[in-house]
């Protein structure tokens, strides 16, 4: 009986302790965020008066106000906002499409097809090959340039495809029998079965294109098609100039870095509003492929 109590005792201790810890370095990891939030709605004169801030104080949204009617910074807005709808929805029917093609046995050349693919995830061209095709299809000073290049990768292929070998043959024949051909079959019946894979991927993709940045630089040389993070590079480096003789700079900044946290919380806050839509069926596709049965 003894031994039952000090064994719950140290059950409780150690779950305390837990739990404690994971709150801990949940509000460190939290307290970051919160700050950048607190210190661009902070009036700039109580923050040139405070070595940290804790609250906001004199709430005051003119820097945001300031960025949204800045035309750079709000084209730049539109710009990843395109490229992160656009690109995620061709990259899903790109990747959802060649994946479930090479998880099917009857096409012909699969196990060629599967070397290529596996083959492009060992070994890559590198920047300056890439460079080149892009130049070459007439994609330069194009939002195109950062989208076809990105469609798909030989790694998400192969964890989707890995998905989609767990979805029975049998459902495709039945749908067969019925009248349906291989897109009916794809779009009514594997893609339905496939939300969690979508939504995981999806999520990946959008990341991936709203924080487009290196190969913005090397593609975009006209800054009104500038994507969002390399605005916020600009501003962060040289907040003062608005773009270092850009013609879409203002007037002198009263506090540069605030105006800085602000267009973090502007850069930030879209993406991280679309987890808790995907939540649900990010959390089944994070799975993917690490269990068949």
């Amino acid at each position: 009986m003894k031994n039952k109590i000090k064994r719950s005792t140290m059950s409780k201790a150690f779950d305390f302790s837990n739990h404690l810890f994971l709150l801990i370095l949940a509000l460190l990891t939290f307290f970051p965020i919160y700050y950048v939030f607190i210190v661009s709605i902070t009036d700039p004169v109580q923050y040139l008066k405070t070595n940290l801030l804790l609250y906001p104080k004199g709430i005051t949204f003119e820097n945001y106000k300031y960025l949204l009617a800045t035309p750079l910074f709000s084209r730049a807005i539109g710009v990843s906002t395109f490229l992160a709808t656009v690109g995620t929805a061709l990259s899903l029917l790109v990747t959802s499409a060649l994946a479930y093609a090479l998880s099917r046995k009857r096409l012909m050349g699969r196990k060629v097809l599967l070397i290529a693919v596996v083959f492009t995830t060992i070994f890559n061209a590198g920047m300056i090959p890439n460079y080149m095709v892009v130049r070459q299809f007439g994609l330069m000073n194009s939002v195109w340039s950062l989208i076809i290049p990105a469609l798909s990768s030989g790694w998400n292929l192969l964890l989707l495809k890995s998905f989609f070998d767990s979805i029975p043959e049998s459902l495709e024949e039945a749908a067969i029998i019925d009248g349906c051909n291989d897109v009916q079959v794809f779009s009514r019946i594997i893609l339905p079965l496939s939300l969690p894979a979508m939504a995981t991927f999806g999520l990946f993709f959008a990341v991936t294109y709203w924080n487009t940045f290196f190969n913005a630089i090397l593609y975009i040389n006209d800054f009104k098609k500038w994507p969002l993070q390399i605005v916020l590079n600009v501003l962060l480096l040289d907040t003062s100039s608005q773009g270092s003789g850009n013609p879409d700079a203002a007037a002198q900044i009263v506090n540069p870095q605030s105006l800085k946290m602000a267009a973090i919380i502007i850069a930030t806050v879209p993406i991280m509003c679309v987890y808790p839509f995907l939540q649900k069926h990010f959390t089944k596709g994070v799975m993917l492929g690490s269990v068949k049965g």
